[in-house]
């Protein structure tokens, strides 16, 4: 059953009249609520403002990274464990092809339902998962395989067991190599890119948002708790950080914005699908027409560009 938000209840009101319509075999009536169901996504989904947007990035039933993954990858086969500590669900390491393209996807997993959101810790790596990235992604160096990341995290573990094992290491060294790799990456945030947890599978050649993915140094919940210690100031707090995809874009932060469906990704999966398959496949084919030395070089001018600004 679909999960409604606030802002989507007359949405939900044409949709149920729709299959009401639909029972009762009354096609005009269903033409007429199919054109208003259109006129009323456009309002709707063309207002949103930056808090909205977090509800769309943090939506129950958005597609998750194994969803684009079992979606996108053809004779897939997972790649396990850091090979010293154990294999974190957090994130998933799949190598397969797309489309003809053989690829490494490296995602974060959040998991659905309580079994499995405990199982993937809700999409928060540890160190191991982190080292698990980088070892599927040194494999695709040795090999020149293109790399896609998918990010959508709240954060990395922040638990006493976590730091034990060097999480705050694990995701430098991840950014350091990461930055080093020749081979044609791209990094796009599907849901929600939370801190250094995003942080760690972002640096790439290419790095993009969906329409209405978040990317932030903190949670807009945690920014109004240290700011204000006022739970209510959620939204003032979004708008502040400059968190959605046309903020970063503005800020030349990321370096595009994957236009899926205008209703959301998780009204129409195939579409989303299909836009994050069609953005991957342009830019490896972008990126091929660099050499390995001059990706690098992009690359590293574009990481050394982060920040800067003019009066």
């Amino acid at each position: 059953m679909a999960t409604y938000l606030e802002f989507e209840e007359k949405i939900k009101k044409i949709e149920d009249d729709i299959i009401i319509a639909k029972t009762r075999a009354d096609e005009p009536a269903v033409e007429i609520l199919n054109k208003k169901l259109d006129k009323e996504v456009e309002k709707t989904f063309k207002n949103l403002n930056d808090y909205q947007k977090l509800q769309l990035a943090r939506h129950p039933d958005r597609p998750y990274a194994l969803d684009y993954i079992n979606a996108l990858l053809s004779n897939a086969y997972e790649i396990h464990g850091d090979r010293h500590f154990v294999d974190d669900s957090a994130i998933v390491c799949y190598l397969g092809f797309i489309g003809e393209q053989q690829t490494l996807i490296i995602g974060e997993q959040k998991g659905r339902g309580t079994k499995e959101k405990l199982k993937r810790n809700f999409g928060m790596p540890s160190p191991e998962g982190y080292r698990k990235a980088l070892r599927a992604a040194q494999m695709a160096e040795k090999f020149q395989i293109p790399i896609l990341m998918l990010v959508d995290t709240p954060g990395a573990y922040p638990g006493l067991g976590a730091e034990e094992r060097n999480q705050s290491e694990a995701i430098a060294k991840n950014l350091y190599e990461f930055a080093n790799l020749t081979t044609p990456t791209v990094s796009v945030v599907i849901g929600e890119g939370g801190s250094g947890g995003a942080l760690a599978i972002s640096i790439a050649d290419k790095l993009a948002m969906m329409r209405y993915s978040v990317y932030a140094v903190i949670s807009p919940e945690g920014c109004s708790a240290i700011l204000w210690n006022d739970p209510t100031k959620v939204e003032t707090a979004a708008q502040a950080l400059k968190i959605t995809a046309e903020n970063l874009k503005h800020q030349n932060l990321i370096d595009d914005i994957v236009n899926e469906p205008l209703i959301g990704a998780h009204r129409k999966k195939d579409e989303a699908v299909m836009a994050l398959k069609e953005y991957f496949l342009d830019s490896i084919e972008e990126l091929k027409q660099l050499t390995p030395k001059e990706r690098q070089e992009k690359k590293y001018q574009k990481i050394m560009n982060l920040g800067s600004f003019s009066e």
